[in-house]
C-alpha cells in the first residue's frame, strides 16, 4: 500500500535539519521517496560551493539505488521557513533532479508521482515533457 502524500511530507520533513558548515548549509531541504516495492528512502540536501553539492533529491534516489532499487513510486522535497512561523513547503523538483529520476529507470518518466503539495501531485512526464533526444527522422 502506497503512502499518501501528506505522509510522505511528513517522512521529508522528519530529516530537516539545517546545519552551518563554514559558509555552507546543509541538511535545510528533506526528501522522501517509496519505490514500486513500498521502501521509503530519505536524503537531504548539501549545498557546497563549486557544484560539488547535491539536492535532497539526489541523497534519496542514492540510498535507494544503494539498496538496489530503481523505480520510484513517489517522490517530494520539503523546506521549512527561517521565519517565526516555521511553515513547511513542498518544492518542486530542479530541472537537473527530474532528468536524474528519469536516468535512473526508463519506467520513472512514465510512472513516478512527484508531490506538488498535500493534495496535489503531478506525473515526472508532465514535469519533463520533452526529455527525448532529437531523433533526426522527424521532419519537424
Amino acid at each position: 500500500m502506497s503512502l499518501s502524500n501528506k505522509e510522505l511530507i511528513e517522512k521529508a520533513a522528519s530529516v530537516l535539519n539545517p546545519t552551518k558548515l563554514g559558509d555552507f548549509l546543509i541538511g535545510d531541504v528533506g526528501s522522501a521517496l517509496v519505490t514500486d516495492k513500498g521502501n521509503v528512502y530519505l536524503g537531504v540536501c548539501m549545498d557546497i560551493s563549486s557544484g560539488i553539492g547535491f539536492c535532497a533529491e539526489h541523497s534519496a534516489i542514492a540510498a535507494m539505488v544503494t539498496a538496489g532499487e530503481f523505480k520510484i513510486e513517489k517522490i517530494v522535497a520539503v523546506w521549512r521557513s527561517d521565519d517565526d512561523e516555521q511553515k513547511l513547503h513542498v518544492l518542486s523538483p530542479c530541472g537537473r533532479c527530474r532528468e536524474f529520476m528519469r536516468q535512473i529507470h526508463p519506467d520513472n518518466i512514465r510512472d513516478t508521482v512527484v508531490i506538488m503539495g498535500s493534495d496535489k501531485d503531478m506525473k515526472l512526464s508532465e514535469l519533463l515533457p520533452y526529455h527525448e533526444w532529437f531523433n533526426p527522422t522527424d521532419n519537424n
